[in-house]
């Protein structure tokens, strides 16, 4: 396993500028324009959360580490890169990915074990006739001689087709580097206190609810998690759903970008002591300053439109589009 994130391929493959980002998925819904107009879902940052707690139900089913759900949910994201979501069913895409994900993790579970946990979780109810899937790219295929069937159903050989396609997508490129690892190298040279490193490590498992994971190398999102933990103290404000909006304003008022504007500027009165060690640290180093700044617009952007969020709605338009039989037109 590489342990160089610079000479990996997740920096050489996996990384792109928000325009190049915006460029492959434009291309992949200029495929198909009357899917999108049939099927119309949620903002990618609602489908995100979304997508984010329906791997924390099942990571808590089968007691899966937190890396190994974070390693999934890139998974998620590298692979409809490739794939249009809606030629997808993205319950099995997700059971998929965690499956493949604690496998890599040194955390593997027993692929009937994740099948059954996962059919329980997300089960279909439709009477309506639904779509196959096909065992390479999975485009769902309409067929007449296919029923209402769950979600997720109990024959091991689908999951397994879905996995040869996750893994051919993503070009047999598996290894992910994580922002955790930085953070706990960091937490000793900044004396970061328990809550501080919590809090960093709370917003790390925010950032993959975004295109962050895709855009910035690993110790850029942990900088930007350390610096908002500091900022913005643990009493303060609170994390995973509860308390999004009070940070988004904390965050828009200009504290982080503040702090790191304080970088240069010997004569002024500066941020508190703690923050001013991060600053110290942060001017010292040869991490890119705004890049940091950029990736905490990013989760303004985030706990902003998590206002909006509806598990409902979010279910049910994916529930309708997983069973429509006209899919794949």
């Amino acid at each position: 396993m590489a342990a160089n994130f610079w000479a990996s391929t997740q920096r050489r493959h996996w990384l792109f500028s928000k325009e190049k980002l915006a460029e492959i998925r434009d291309n992949l819904k200029e495929r198909d324009k009357l899917a999108h107009s049939q099927f119309p879902l949620p903002d990618s940052r609602l489908l995100n959360i979304y997508f984010n707690q329906q791997l924390t139900k099942l990571g808590k089913r089968m007691s899966t580490r937190q890396q190994a759900l974070a390693t999934a949910q890139v998974y998620v994201k590298r692979f409809y890169t490739k794939v249009e979501l809606r030629y997808t069913n993205p319950y099995l895409v997700l059971t998929t990915a965690f499956y493949l994900a604690c496998k890599m993790e040194e955390c593997p579970q027993h692929i009937r074990f994740v099948v059954n946990d996962a059919k329980l979780l997300w089960p279909g109810t439709s009477p309506y006739p639904i779509t196959s899937v096909s065992s390479v790219r999975l485009f769902l295929v309409p067929s007449a001689h296919t029923y209402a069937l769950d979600f997720i159903t109990s024959d091991v050989s689908k999951l397994g087709e879905c996995e040869f396609s996750l893994i051919s997508e993503m070009n047999s490129q598996m290894i992910v580097h994580h922002p955790y690892r930085t953070l706990s190298e960091l937490q000793t040279e900044l004396n970061l206190t328990s809550d501080e490193v919590a809090l960093a490590w709370s917003v790390i498992n925010d950032h993959y609810l975004t295109d962050l994971p895709l855009l910035y190398p690993p110790h850029v999102i942990a900088v930007m998690a350390i610096l908002t933990a500091v900022v913005f103290k643990p009493s303060q404000t609170n994390f995973h759903g509860t308390g999004p909006p009070s940070l988004a304003g904390a965050l828009r008022e200009g504290g982080i970008t503040n702090a790191l504007a304080a970088i240069g500027e010997k004569n002024s009165p500066g941020p508190p002591p703690r923050v001013q060690r991060v600053i110290n640290w942060l001017a010292e180093s040869e991490v890119d300053i705004k890049a940091v700044i950029e990736c905490t617009q990013e989760l303004v952007s985030l706990y902003e439109v998590w206002e909006q969020y509806s598990e409902k709605h979010c279910k049910e338009l994916i529930g309708r589009m997983v069973k429509s039989k006209n899919l794949d037109k």
